[in-house]
C-alpha cells in the first residue's frame, strides 16, 4: 500500500496543493486500505481529487463514470498537462478516437478512463475490461442510483453489478446532493460501510441567497435590474424552457448586456463556442438551461439567478454551487413565480405513462418467451413512452424480480478490412485460421461495409457469441479491420413464471405514481422555501440532513428582506378560441395525436417518440397550452 507521505508528495507535485481540503483525506486513506467510501461534498468541494490522486499510486486502472463529457474534458486536460495518462470514452468522440483510446486501454498505457454509465455496460467494452485489474471505480452523480432521488437514471442501478462482474478492488461514490435517505441507499448499492460515509459541510459562507416571490410577468424587469446593478463579474441566469432560454437573452441584450443563450437544442459547435467565450470573459451573462454548468470549472462567477423555479432543492443547492468558488461573495437569487409551477409538474405528469401504454408493453415483453432480448428504442416507438421512461419501467421489472438482465449487446456489427483475408489469416495458428476464415465466409457484402449477421454465426459455426465478438475486437486492435456497430439491445431472462399482468400493470402503474408524486413534492418545497420565514441558509442545509448553530447572517432573510406571500397564478381559461383549436387539430387526423392523451401531451409542449417522429415538435400549435394544468388539458380534449 502507498504511504501518506507519498500521497501528500503526489498532491503538492501534480495538483499543487500543501494541504487536503476538508474530509478528502479521509475518503483517500479509505480507499488506500481497501475499502470502498462515500463522499458527499459540496459543488466545489474537491470531489474529483479523491479519486485522482489514489488512481495515481495504485496498481491498476481507475474508471471513473461520469454522464458529464465537460467534466471528463476538462479533468483529461488537466491530468495529461502534468503527464498523467487519462482518456476518455463518450459520444463527442469519433470512431477513430474512440479506437485509440481502446488501444491504449488494452496496451495498459491508462492510468484514469473516463466513460459515460451507459457506455460501461456496453457488449464490447465490458469484453475489452474483463480481467484488466481495476484498482478503483469511482461513481459521479452517485444519487442518481436512488430510485427515490431527485435524478434517478436507470442505468446507475447496473453499475453496483459491474463492479462485481468486474472484480473491482474498492467503489468511490460521490456527489453534492443527496439527502440522508439517498445517501443510505448509494451506501447500500455498493455496500459501503457507515464509517466510510464521509459527509462535508454544505454550508458556503460566501454565498448570499435570496428569494424573491413575484408574478411572471415582473420578474423579466426585476432581473434587468439586478443584472444592471449587479458587481462586476459572470452570471448565470437558470431557465426552464429552451424557448424562453432564447427569448430572455434577446431581451437583455436588447437592453445593452452581454447576454447569451444556451441549451440542449443548440448544435455542438454553437454550445462549445458560447461555453468558451464565457469560460474566458468576466462579465458575460449565459441564459441557460440545467444544460449548462455541469462538470464547469470557472472560479468567478459572481451571481446565479433562477428565473424559473429549479425542479428540487437539491437542484437549486447544485446551480447555486457554481457560485463563488473563488470564495469571495457571491449573489444567489430565486425568483419564485407560481406560474412555473404548472410547467414543472406538466413535465413530471407528462412523463408518466398511461396504464393501457404499461400494459401494451408488458403484454409484449412478457410474451418473448423465458430469454430474450429487445431494444428500448423499438419498444419506445411502438408504445409511445420516452426510451428513458422505457429503460426505467424495465428497471422496475427487475426490482420486482420479474425479469433478471443478462447484459447488453449489439444487433448488427459491420467491418471494413484493412489488410487482405489471406495475409491476416497467415499470423495464426491453423486452428485459429480455420475459425476465422468460416466467420469470414459469414459476412455479407453491402456497399462500403461487410455485415455480420452474429446470431446467425454463432448458430452456423458452433461457437459462443463472446468468442466471435472477441476475434473481432482483436483484428481491429491489430489494424486488420475497422468495426462499426449499432442496434443496441437489452437481454433479459424471465426470473419467474409469467405474472398475472393485470396485477404487475397495477404494480408497474403505481411505481410510476409514486414517482410523480415524489417529484410533485419535491417542487412544492421550492415553493416552501421560497416562502419560508427565517434564514434561507439554514432551510436548505436543513433538507440535507445538516444543521447549522445559528442563522448565516447574509441571506435576504437575515439581512431584513421580509418574506412575502406568493402571489397567485394567473389562470387561464379554455374558452371558444382554445376549442377551434383542438377542433382543428383533430381534423387535420394526425396519427401521432390519436389519443386524447398525446393531444394533451401535444398541446402543453410535452414530445414523445411519436411526435418527434411526426415532426409535429415543430408544429406552430406545439405547446400552445403549456401554461395550462396537464389534468385540465387531458380533460378539455377527451
Amino acid at each position: 500500500m502507498a504511504s501518506m507521505d507519498e500521497v501528500r508528495r503526489r498532491l503538492r507535485e501534480v495538483f499543487g496543493f500543501d494541504e487536503f481540503l476538508e474530509g478528502q483525506e479521509r475518503v483517500v486513506d479509505a480507499l488506500l486500505e481497501g475499502r470502498s467510501a462515500l463522499a458527499v461534498f459540496p459543488t466545489g468541494g474537491g470531489k474529483s481529487l479523491c479519486y485522482q490522486l489514489p488512481a495515481l499510486v495504485l496498481d491498476g486502472l481507475t474508471v471513473v463514470v461520469s454522464p458529464l463529457i465537460a467534466l471528463m474534458k476538462d479533468q483529461i486536460d488537466f491530468l495529461t498537462r502534468h503527464d498523467v495518462p487519462a482518456a476518455r470514452l463518450d459520444s463527442s468522440l469519433d470512431a477513430a478516437e474512440a479506437r485509440r483510446v481502446l488501444a491504449d486501454l488494452r496496451a495498459g498505457r491508462l492510468k484514469l478512463l473516463y466513460v459515460a454509465p451507459e457506455r460501461l455496460a456496453g457488449e464490447r467494452f465490458l469484453q475489452t475490461l474483463d480481467g484488466r485489474p481495476i484498482a478503483l471505480l469511482a461513481v459521479d452523480e452517485a444519487h442518481c442510483i436512488s430510485e427515490w432521488g431527485h435524478n434517478f437514471r436507470p442505468e446507475y442501478l447496473k453499475l453496483a453489478g459491474l463492479a462485481g462482474r468486474l472484480r473491482v478492488g474498492r467503489v468511490l461514490a460521490l456527489t453534492a446532493t443527496a439527502t440522508p435517505e439517498v445517501a443510505r441507499d448509494v451506501a447500500r448499492a455498493f455496500r459501503i460501510d457507515a464509517s466510510d460515509v464521509v459527509r462535508t459541510g454544505s454550508h458556503r459562507p460566501n454565498l448570499a441567497l435570496h428569494a424573491t416571490p413575484c408574478q411572471a410577468e415582473t420578474r423579466r424587469e426585476r432581473l434587468l435590474a439586478r443584472l444592471r446593478d449587479r458587481p462586476p463579474g459572470p452570471a448565470i441566469v437558470y431557465v426552464t424552457l429552451q424557448k424562453t432560454a432564447e427569448e430572455l437573452a434577446e431581451f437583455l441584450g436588447r437592453h445593452g448586456l452581454d447576454a447569451s443563450a444556451y441549451h440542449a437544442g443548440l448544435d455542438d459547435e454553437r454550445r462549445h463556442a458560447i461555453q468558451d467565450a464565457f469560460m474566458a470573459s468576466g462579465r458575460a451573462i449565459i441564459v441557460a438551461t440545467i444544460a449548462f454548468g455541469m462538470g464547469i470549472d470557472k472560479a468567478d462567477i459572481r451571481a446565479v439567478y433562477h428565473y424559473n423555479l429549479p425542479k428540487s432543492l437539491e437542484n437549486l443547492a447544485q446551480e447555486i454551487g457554481r457560485a463563488g468558488r473563488d470564495g469571495r461573495p457571491a449573489h444567489c437569487e430565486l425568483f419564485a413565480a407560481a406560474e412555473d409551477v404548472v410547467t414543472l409538474e406538466n413535465f413530471t405528469y407528462g412523463d408518466t405513462p398511461a396504464p393501457e401504454a404499461i400494459a401494451g408493453l408488458l403484454d409484449e415483453v412478457l410474451g418473448l418467451g423465458p430469454v430474450f432480448d429487445v431494444s428500448t428504442y423499438v419498444l419506445s416507438q411502438a408504445h409511445d413512452i420516452r426510451p428513458l421512461v422505457v429503460q426505467t419501467l424495465l428497471t422496475y421489472l427487475e426490482l420486482e424480480g420479474v425479469l433478471e438482465a443478462t447484459g447488453p449487446f449489439y444487433a448488427e456489427y459491420k467491418l471494413q478490412p484493412l489488410r487482405p483475408s489471406q495475409e491476416i489469416l497467415a499470423r495464426f495458428d491453423a486452428h485459429r485460421a480455420d475459425f476465422l476464415r468460416r466467420l469470414f465466409k459469414r459476412l455479407s457484402k453491402g456497399r462500403t461495409w461487410l455485415a455480420l449477421d452474429v446470431p446467425a454465426a454463432v448458430r452456423d459455426l458452433g461457437e459462443p457469441r463472446e468468442r466471435i465478438i472477441a476475434a473481432l475486437n482483436y483484428l481491429e486492435e491489430q489494424g486488420d479491420i475497422v468495426l462499426q456497430v449499432s442496434g443496441l439491445r437489452q437481454g433479459y431472462r424471465r426470473a419467474q413464471a409469467v405474472p398475472d399482468v393485470g396485477r404487475l400493470c397495477e404494480t408497474m402503474s403505481g411505481r410510476f405514481l409514486e414517482r410523480e408524486r415524489r417529484d410533485i413534492d419535491r417542487v412544492r418545497r421550492v415553493l416552501e422555501y421560497a416562502e419560508a420565514e427565517g434564514c434561507l441558509t439554514r432551510r436548505l442545509l436543513a433538507h440535507f440532513g445538516e444543521d447549522l448553530p445559528a442563522d448565516c447572517g447574509h441571506c435576504g432573510r437575515c439581512l431584513g428582506q421580509a418574506r412575502e406571500p406568493l402571489p397567485p397564478p394567473q389562470s387561464r381559461e379554455l374558452g371558444p378560441s382554445e376549442a377551434a383549436l383542438r377542433d382543428g387539430l383533430r381534423a387535420e387526423r394526425h396519427a401521432a395525436l390519436a389519443s386524447p392523451r398525446q393531444m394533451a401531451r401535444f398541446l402543453c409542449g410535452l414530445s414523445s417518440p411519436t411526435t418527434s417522429r411526426a415532426k409535429l415538435t415543430k408544429h406552430p400549435d406545439f405547446g400552445v397550452l403549456a401554461d395550462v394544468p396537464f389534468a385540465r388539458v387531458l380533460a378539455f380534449v377527451s
